[in-house]
């Protein structure tokens, strides 16, 4: 059969599919594909204008809309949007559509350039990208002050990072200036500790870091975390040529270009940032949560207060357990007979801290209650009766021997006595309750030398600061096996429990089993340091003090460390905060910068220059607490989503 097309329709499929053709090819510059749902808009938000434009001046209106392209959205505005000059009551800035508007509470200063410093707090609706720190100013005079001071602020004691701390300036120079007048620019940390105050006008100003915990901008309280220095800062710019990269995606690069920008200057300023010791005494509280013992804790350590027994005889009642600041304070009771009792009644004298910051006598009358009452007790009493009853009747009726008084309670000591022990390393005892005897003569130590057992000399030693805790103190010799020995009743507590005896067998290690590390310390010669090695969650683990700038790490156990120094001004072993007042720093600290690998049988000799660093690259990311916010990429998720696709995507340009 002949088929007969119609000239026409020919001519149209002719036209229709090479259109077809140039129309799919065009679509698939901009992508390679096009997967299921779509793909991620990309585009930040952009500023279109405002009321009153950006970096007006003579401004009068206390109300102020930004407007943008797109519907937007603001994400922990108060933490990220700081306002200056700072303002004593909080503004109100909300979100409209397209649109922010910010509304300022406190009166206009005149002749003043006003930063409003959003951070990277503005993203889209949708996809939640960021717009990038965004800063809109304006000023109630007839110019705008342009000049800016950047930096960082990280912890003093461990050069962490700090967020949300407030960064500020002053033009008065004096030091009561941090404690009696707010701040003249502020600017606040983001999670790198990193601020930028904008505004600034020319001149010479003191800068201060302040966790402002009132809001009133300024030092009042010691709780406060402050950073403070007496360095002058003095603004300045000059044009300056930096390289930014544009990536491709995430892992190819498009191009590297050169960009013309002002540099602000100084923008490497460091604040270490400490928390003064709060020295205000005060009775924190009291408590009694088991029936022998109660405690009282204070803010403080100070003298020993005077406790008085207002229903019972006090005298020789108590053996006092002090912590080391004496800020808490552990009165275990002798008498069973006031053990016994639910409720005891004191009348306590101590030293307190008046309003004015001044030690004066206070009085108070407390009632302790026990938690674990008599009744309790009496219950588990005879629970423990009822089951030993029945083991010992069980016992008679199969004709074995049994007991007809139950024995009394033992005491039950904490052997910390490991297998295998390193020479520097000391085994302890800790014990639940204050003891009244320790028979030396009943404890014994080992030493096995060519099969042979010998006595081995030994010091069994209360530790400092605890009335619980004794130390095995032996000259501990590597790959030597030793036997800890004790015999009943060698321990017996302040209520007649007697410890049963017990045995321990332990070998100290052989040196070859570790690495050995030492370092020489450049650049703070004359000073007294304390040098630690740290495990990979940053907690020391070893610490050595030098004078000479040699510090020695024996018996190191193979594994990978970090390394901190502080430098230990007053010589007391520990890291000492900085005190406001008294015009003191806290004591500094540095950081190795990168990690230590240590073997067994390894010598690691290291030269060490903490100064040379700067603070803020001086800590090793692995051990950084404070990280950094993730950066949103939306770009990736595209990528992402055409890789599970299996088509290749090609960003719009």
């Amino acid at each position: 059969m002949k088929v007969i097309r119609d000239n026409k329709q020919t001519m149209k499929d002719r036209v229709l599919l090479p259109l077809c053709l140039i129309i799919l090819a065009l679509s698939s510059c901009a992508r390679m594909g096009n997967p299921d749902g779509g793909w991620y808009d990309e585009t930040p938000p952009k500023v279109i204008g405002a009321t009153p434009a950006d970096n007006s001046v003579g401004v009068t209106s206390r109300k102020i809309s930004i407007f943008f392209d797109e519907f937007v959205k603001l994400e922990n505005a108060q933490e990220k949007v700081v306002v200056c000059p700072p303002q004593m009551e909080m503004p109100e800035i909300k979100t409209a559509g397209k649109q922010i508007k910010v509304e300022l509470k406190d009166s206009l200063v005149p002749n003043t350039t006003y930063t409003i410093d959003f951070s990277d707090a503005i993203t889209d609706n949708n996809e939640g990208n960021p717009m990038g720190n965004y800063t809109y100013s304006f000023s109630t005079g007839d110019k705008i002050d342009t000049l800016e001071v950047s930096g960082h602020v990280l912890e003093a004691e461990n050069l962490e990072p700090i967020k949300g701390i407030l960064v500020g300036l002053y033009s008065n120079q004096a030091d009561s200036a941090f404690q009696k007048e707010p701040m003249l620019r502020v600017s606040r940390t983001d999670s790198r500790g990193r601020f930028v105050i904008r505004g600034i006008a020319p001149g010479d100003y003191r800068i201060y870091a302040l966790m402002d915990a009132d809001g009133d901008f300024r030092f009042t309280q010691k709780s406060e975390e402050l950073a403070f220095t007496h360095d002058i800062v003095t603004p300045w710019s000059r044009p300056d040529v930096r390289q930014d990269t544009i990536w491709l995606d995430s892992l190819r690069i498009k191009d590297i270009e050169r960009v013309e920008y002002t540099r602000y200057m100084p923008d490497d300023i460091v604040l270490r940032a400490f928390t003064e010791v709060q020295t205000d005494r005060y009775l924190l509280k009291s408590e009694r949560k088991e029936a022998n013992r109660f405690t009282l804790f204070y803010s403080y350590g100070g003298e020993m207060p005077e406790v008085r027994g207002m229903d019972f005889d006090d005298r020789d009642a108590f053996i006092i357990e002090k912590s080391e600041h004496m800020d808490t304070l552990t009165y275990w009771l002798r008498d069973s007979t006031l053990i016994n009792r639910d409720t005891l009644t004191i009348a306590l004298s101590y030293m307190a801290t008046d309003t004015l910051g001044v030690l004066q006598p206070q009085a108070d009358t407390l009632s302790l209650v026990s938690r674990d009452t008599y009744e309790k007790r009496m219950k588990r009493e005879q629970k423990k009766y009822e089951e030993w009853k029945k083991k010992q009747d069980k016992a008679e009726k199969r004709g074995d021997p049994f007991e007809t008084v139950m024995p009394a309670e033992a005491l039950r000591p904490k052997y910390n006595v490991n297998p295998e022990l390193a020479p520097d390393q000391n085994p302890w005892i800790a014990f639940d309750v204050p003891l009244q005897k320790v028979d030396s003569s009943a404890v014994h130590l080992y030493s096995k030398i060519d099969s042979l057992w010998y006595r081995s000399p030994f010091v069994l030693q209360k530790r400092s600061g605890s009335e619980r805790i004794y130390d095995i103190l032996g000259e501990w010799r590597p790959d030597i096996e030793y036997s800890f020995e004790v015999d009943s009743a060698a321990f017996i507590d302040i209520y007649g429990h007697a410890a049963k005896s017990f045995k321990q067998g332990f070998k100290v290690k052989s040196n070859d089993d570790y690495s050995t590390v030492i370092v020489n310390i450049g650049g703070l010669e004359g000073k007294n340091l304390v040098v630690q090695l740290l495990d990979k969650s940053g907690n020391p683990v070893k610490k050595v003090t030098t004078a000479n700038g040699t510090a020695e790490f024996f018996y190191v156990n193979p594994g990978t460390y970090y390394m901190r120094l502080f430098v230990d001004d007053n010589n007391n072993g520990v890291w000492d905060t900085g005190c406001y007042a008294e015009d003191r720093q806290a004591e500094e600290v540095y950081y190795y910068h990168e990690a230590l690998e240590c073997k067994a049988k390894w010598d690691i000799p290291l030269s060490w220059s903490p100064t040379a660093r700067p603070l803020t690259q001086q800590k090793p990311s692995v051990i950084v607490k404070q990280k950094p916010d993730k950066d949103k990429k939306i770009r990736n998720r595209n990528i992402k989503r055409a890789r599970e696709k299996g088509i290749e995507y090609v960003p719009n340009t």
